[in-house]
């Protein structure tokens, strides 16, 4: 009876992940959030990975980008393209033997509605992991979180790593900013350098 008391606690804890979203964001310049395309038809799924269809990470994914990147109300408009490559979605294992943990491959470009072109050439990927606590390293997600859960947390933890990512693009590439040493005007020509 004790230890069933003890699974049920780490699973209820497992699923419990601490949120940011109630908090300001963290400063982007003039970003804010355009169109919100994700795509899914290319996605390998992990060979041992519980299913998840193409409209689940589609809805799951384009949630989270609104939720954390629709707090932003600059007077620029930028876009995501996003494409799922591939995913894994943590199956139950035996605790403390074989505790296997969810991950998520996409691929992003931001495009920029002002200037009409893509800030980074290349997509850049993301490997994204769930969160891990001494919880679901015992008893692994698969116990832990229902498949559901593991979705949602993937799709957050994709959405801060954007963030994050897009903090430093911007602090150390000025993006979302209109700086024309780092976006000069098509239309004006040559600029001296600085």
């Amino acid at each position: 009876m004790r230890l069933i008391a003890v699974l049920v606690g780490l699973v209820w804890l497992a699923g419990c992940t601490a949120k940011d979203l109630n908090e300001p964001p963290v400063p982007l310049g003039d970003f804010k959030l355009g169109h919100n395309i994700v795509i899914a038809s290319k996605m390998q799924q992990g060979p041992i990975s519980r299913k998840a269809s193409e409209d689940d990470w589609v809805t799951n994914l384009t949630e989270a980008f609104d939720d954390r990147f629709g707090r932003y109300a600059g007077e620029g408009l930028y876009h995501f393209g996003v494409s799922v490559e591939g995913f894994m979605l943590a199956p139950p294992g035996v605790p403390l033997v074989y505790t296997p943990k969810s991950a998520l491959i996409i691929n992003v470009t931001v495009w920029d509605d002002g200037y009409g072109r893509k800030l980074n050439d290349e997509p850049r990927q993301f490997t994204i992991v769930e969160d891990t606590d001494q919880n679901s390293l015992i008893i692994g997600s698969g116990i832990g979180r229902s498949r559901e859960e593991q979705l949602d947390g993937l799709s957050y933890n994709a959405a801060k790593a954007i963030e994050n990512w897009l903090v430093v693009m911007n602090q150390e590439f000025a993006w979302f900013t209109d700086d024309p040493v780092f976006n000069p005007d098509p239309e004006a020509g040559p600029t001296e350098e600085r």
